[in-house]
Parts: structure tokens; sequence; C-alpha cells
């Protein structure tokens, strides 16, 4: 078993999370330490400027930002053996120029004097997969841990929804039939980035303003008719790819238009749910979005299952993107696959992500 860190800088922009896994790989044996900076606003700023873009002096004060403040989290565990590092999304698009993640591994490992391993994605959008999401590898190994028999989901709320559909009676997470994978539509950052734009503040603060707001149906039919939703998974998004639905809402109030980004996010996963091969036993939330009481009323009414936050079976919905990818890095290292058909559409199981040790620069 080793002790292993994982750090996860999402979409929605708010922070970097860090959190230990003791892991082979395989098996989740016990969770270690943890730790959140939330990002400042003039760091926040830099980080938005970036989005979207894949060259340019944006991208390069993005990567400032995010080495500088990964650097300062990580610095603090200092028991950790080997530590995955997934950077910062400012692009992706698999079907055309591919996927960018800002953030230098190299530079980590010689800072902190530790194996880093890191661009966890390239490899898999090299060999025709999305490149997203890859958190299902792990909760795989989750749900082994709380002793799950019966098919359940994990539905990540980050800047994007994602949905993996996880059936434990298989042996292993590669194992055709074991997980189901793909993102369900955009989550927080359509909410986020207009709360910030209008109300100066950068999230909706347990849905006070949702709440206060009635849904516009004609908008939401609008969002549902989007090509995106006929697809069928595996399939992923860039955290702008539904970027014209601020436009559906750009003549409500501001809570009518909170309350209709907020629906249009929980539609989406009903939407993604009839893709599961039988009903799951539950689905279990993660990420900020799960502390969104409007957002997972609106699941539950929408759900033919129970909806709750992961910490109802003992689990860490605050960490568990980090948690991932401390659980990913030991898998590089032992030579194992992070993604599979089922998970990305990659043409074959793949092993994404680079190895770097200090002093081999």
């Amino acid at each position: 078993m080793v002790r292993a860190l994982g750090a996860m800088s999402g979409t929605s922009l708010d922070g970097v999370d860090a959190a230990e896994v003791v892991t082979d790989g395989e098996r989740i044996q016990s969770f270690g330490k943890s730790r959140y900076r939330e990002y400042t606003a003039a760091e926040r700023e830099v980080l938005r400027a970036g989005l979207g873009k894949w060259t340019g002096p944006e991208v390069e004060a993005a990567a400032e930002v995010c080495d500088r403040v990964h650097a300062e989290v990580l610095a603090g565990f200092s028991e950790a053996e080997i530590i995955g590092f997934h950077g910062q999304t400012l692009a992706h698009a698999p079907r055309r120029q591919g996927t960018l993640q800002v953030g230098d591994g190299a530079a980590l490992a010689e800072r902190l004097g530790k194996p880093v391993v890191w661009d966890f994605r390239s490899d898999d959008v090299a060999m025709g997969g999305e490149g997203a999401p890859l958190a299902p590898f792990f909760h795989f190994a989750c749900a082994k841990y709380i002793g799950a028999t019966r098919p359940l989901c994990f539905l990540n709320l980050g800047g994007v929804g994602n949905l993996t559909y996880v059936d434990p009676r298989f042996e292993r997470p590669e194992d055709a039939g074991a997980l189901i994978a793909f993102d369900t539509g955009p989550a927080n950052a359509p909410v986020n980035d207009l709360v910030q734009e209008r109300l100066g503040i950068p999230w909706d603060v347990d849905g006070k303003v949702a709440r206060s707001g009635t849904v516009e149906t004609g908008a939401l039919e609008l969002f549902l008719a989007e090509p995106y939703f006929a697809r069928m998974p595996p399939k992923s998004l860039d955290r702008n790819d539904f970027a014209e639905m601020v436009s559906l809402v750009k003549e409500l109030s501001d809570a009518d238009a909170a309350a209709t980004l907020t629906a249009m996010c929980a539609a989406g996963v009903a939407q993604g749910m009839e893709h599961c091969p039988e009903p799951p036993e539950m689905v279990l939330a993660t990420g900020g979005g799960r502390h969104n009481p409007v957002l997972m009323e609106m699941l539950r009414v929408s759900l033919d299952c129970p909806v709750k936050p992961v910490e109802g079976v003992g689990l860490d919905g605050d960490m568990l993107e980090a948690q991932a990818f401390a659980h990913l890095a030991v898998r590089v290292a032992r030579g194992l696959p992070t993604s599979a058909p089922g998970t990305t559409g990659v043409s074959a199981c793949v092993g994404g992500g680079v190895v770097s040790v200090p002093g081999e620069a």
C-alpha cells in the first residue's frame, strides 16, 4: 500500500483540494489528511481569463497561479510518497484541438522532492478517448470500499456535471460493463458565472438566489433540445460548451435566471440517468453542487432513486476528486489502466499520465 496525495482544481474555480489515500491502486485501505485552499478573487480572475484559450499570456498567467498555489498546498503533506497532480483545465475539445491542463508536474516534483504523476488525460485523447471523466476508476474502488453489492451512481457536481454508473459485481474497473461514465451537462459553472457577473459573488451560497426565483420552462426546454443530450455516452464537455445557456436567461431577473440555470443542471442529470443499464440503488452526490439544497431538491424530484451526499456512506464529497487523482497516481506508477472504453470511449484500456521523479529532469 502507498500513501498517495492527490490535488484537484476544478472548473468551478473555487480553490485547490488536496487529500491523501492509502491504496495499492486497486483497493482503498484508508483515507488520510486533506486540505482546501480557496483562490483569492485576484487568482480566480487570472484563471477565468485563461478559460477557453490554448496559448498566449492568459494561459501562461493561469499556469503560474496553478503551480504556485498547488506548491503551497502540497508542501504540507510530509508523509505522502507520491503525488497525483491534475493541474487546471483551461480548454477541452478532444475531437478538435485536444485537452489542456496547465501545470508543470516536473517542476513540482523538483520543488517538493517527491514523484509527481501528471498530464493524466493526453494519452486517452491520443487514443480516441474523450479524456474525461477520469474519476470513475476511483469511484469503482469507492463502491468496493463501502461494501456496495448493487449498481449505484456517483454524481459529481462541479463546474460540469458528470455521472459514473458503477456495477460492483464486476471484479475490476476495466471489465466490460463495470463502468459507464459521461458528462451530464453544465453544473455549477453557469450559475457561478451568472452571480459573479450580476451580483459580484463567486457562487450562489446555499442556493439562496435560486430559491427566490421561478424556473422559466421555455428556456429549460430549449436547453434540453441541445444535440448533446441525444448522444450516447461516453461523452464529455468543456466548461464553456453551453455558454449560450446564459443567453437563454439574460432577460430574466437574477433570481429567475439562477433558478432556471440550476434546473438545467438537474434536468441534464435526469436525462443522463436514462443511459444506466439498470436502475441504480442510489445516487451519491459529490462536488460543490451537493451543498446547494435547491439543486439537491430538484434532483430528488427528478430521479427515481434516493439521492444523497456521499457523506451518507462515509466518504468526503469535498475531497473525492483530489482523492481520485491520488488513487490514479498509484495506478499509473504500477502500470494499471486509468480509463476504458466505457468511461471515456477510448479505443482500448489506457493508463495515462507522466511520472516525474526529482533529479531526473
